[in-house]
């Protein structure tokens, strides 16, 4: 069954990477590869929807400053939502995982279970005086069968590791406004450093800026940051969004670290 993911403004959604298919048209850089760490001897197991939510953190993981919000299928993101996003899809297919990784995913590629959180971070107030503000970060837990996250990050790394540029549509363009009908965006992508985490297996973070294509009118540029995690049997997503003039925060690495404890935890 298809789902309903819950959205930020654009939205940024769980992990489903299509498989990647090289070919021309975005522009590219040299290989980059990835390592893994090998962090449990014993076959992490796949953990159902109920499973995923028991293991998501909470305020009280975090500490002082904090709020968490589990979020249901179809349920918006609390912070600044403009309501549910149109799938796009890239110019070729090879730079597809990296829309699939921050937007609405191809819904017959969803993985077997997943949680969805809204965390909130209150910053303290600046020495300048500045009130404090709520930092969202939207997180994913994203369960598969056993080996397919792997496969999954790899798919995606490739994409990071040669793709810079690319422009996309919407899926479905008769669900657009009749003024953005038809109107392409172009994608600036840019691979990230990130720790990895006690307790993960591997870490993939990057940089995506979106705006409107070259001849496609004026427009807002959008930033968004992300950092997935893979945890055994679990891909994690951890995504910000930003302007150009505010880009998108790095994620908590206080929220991925503990995050990724507990979804250790959780499989062993």
């Amino acid at each position: 069954m298809p789902r309903r993911r819950p959205v930020l403004p654009p939205p940024l959604t769980a992990l489903v990477l299509a498989a990647l298919v090289p070919a021309a048209g975005c522009a590219t850089v040299g290989p980059a590869p990835a390592g893994d760490r090998v962090t449990a001897a014993v076959a992490p197991r796949a953990l159902s929807a109920a499973e995923l939510r028991g293991a998501a953190v909470t305020g009280s993981d975090l500490g002082a400053g904090y709020t968490v919000s589990l979020l249901g299928p179809g349920q918006p993101a609390p912070s600044g939502s403009s309501g549910a996003a149109q799938r796009q899809v890239a110019d070729v297919p090879a730079c597809q995982p990296v829309l699939d990784a921050v937007g609405p995913a191809d819904p017959g590629a969803a993985p077997q279970a997943e949680a969805d959180l809204s965390v909130l971070r209150v910053a303290a107030p600046s020495s300048a005086g500045a009130g404090a503000g709520a930092v969202p970060l939207y997180t994913a837990l994203l369960g598969y069968p056993a080996g397919r996250p792997a496969v999954l990050q790899t798919t995606l790394d490739q994409a990071l590791a040669r793709y810079t540029a690319f422009t996309s549509a919407p899926a479905d363009p008769k669900a657009v406004t009749p003024t953005a009908r038809g109107a392409r965006t172009g994608h600036q992508l840019e691979r990230a450093d990130a720790p990895t985490p006690e307790g993960a297996d591997a870490v993939t973070a990057f940089t995506l800026t979106s705006g409107p294509a070259t001849g496609e009118g004026g427009g807002p540029a959008l930033t968004q940051r992300a950092v997935v995690v893979r945890v055994g049997t679990v891909l994690a997503v951890f995504s910000t969004v930003g302007t150009a003039k505010e880009p998108a925060a790095v994620p908590d690495p206080v929220v991925v670290r503990a995050q990724t404890r507990k979804l250790r935890a959780a499989q062993g």
